[in-house]
């Protein structure tokens, strides 16, 4: 995983639909060619913007269906 500080283009960013509507505390995902990138969706015009791996990306969900 790392850092994106560069922008990225406009890739389709979305929430969990277990997401409330009150601006809680999420993070939005979008998925790129290479990689799929995540953010904070309170911080979406000047936060981070973590790159992670699909590959990494789909061990994270496996865990986190595993864990769920």
């Amino acid at each position: 995983m790392e850092q994106v500080t560069r922008n990225v283009g406009e890739p389709h960013w979305f929430k969990s639909s277990y997401s409330g509507s009150g601006g809680g505390d999420c993070v939005e995902v979008a998925a790129g060619p290479e990689a799929v990138y995540v953010r904070d969706s309170k911080a979406v015009g000047d936060g981070p913007i973590l790159r992670v791996g699909r590959d990494e990306w789909a061990v994270f969900l496996m865990l986190a269906a595993e864990r769920g």
